[in-house]
């Protein structure tokens, strides 16, 4: 692969993480988002093959798993797989940008292994479960159900977070963008 740099925010589900990434795609021009590869459902109407995800049946999912064209990928939830296609990155980095990933904690810790130096792992951290559980309910798209598996899930990944380079406490929006601003900069200028 050519070279060009990685930044991986991961964290559990509803910690803020995607509103960070967001943020730092529009004050850094050369990052381009890794759009990741998944089986799961179109949430509503907002969300776009190509720019939300690549939506695929587990059937494309499992042959691009024997064609070796993931970077990593996982089950996340039975049946629910989600993966990092290699041509996304490849397709980004030809474009002169660094790549700059949304993924949950075993898919951060896998892109870090990959990249190794060439990579800036950042975990995004909750200040309790229970602003996570009040963040989910906000939202409005979980059930009774998927939250309660989404913050079991959220309780084991909270203890990952000394695997990445760094931790951003999520308990004020603005100082996580300063803090996630500095951190990026910092790390695409060295």
């Amino acid at each position: 692969m050519s070279a060009g740099k990685a930044i991986i925010f991961s964290a559990p589900s509803g910690s803020g993480k995607t509103t960070i990434v967001r943020h730092l795609l529009q004050k850094f021009p050369n990052l381009g988002f890794s759009i990741s590869a998944s089986t799961r459902d179109k949430r509503g109407r907002t969300e776009t093959h190509g720019k939300d995800y690549y939506f695929l049946s587990p059937e494309e999912f499992k042959q691009k798993i024997d064609e070796d064209a993931f970077i990593e990928w996982e089950e996340v939830y039975e049946g629910n797989f989600y993966g990092t296609l290699k041509e996304e990155i490849e397709r980004l980095w030809a474009s002169g940008k660094h790549v700059i990933f949304d993924v949950d904690v075993k898919g951060g810790i896998n892109l870090k292994k990959y990249f190794g130096d060439k990579a800036l792992a950042i975990f995004v951290k909750v200040p309790s479960l229970e602003v996570l559980q009040e963040r989910l309910k906000d939202r409005g798209t979980e059930s009774d159900e998927s939250l309660s598996r989404r913050l079991y899930k959220a309780k084991f990944e909270m203890g990952f977070q000394d695997k990445f380079d760094v931790t951003i406490l999520n308990d004020d929006m603005a100082k996580s963008f300063a803090e996630a601003e500095r951190l990026v900069g910092d790390f695409l200028t060295k």
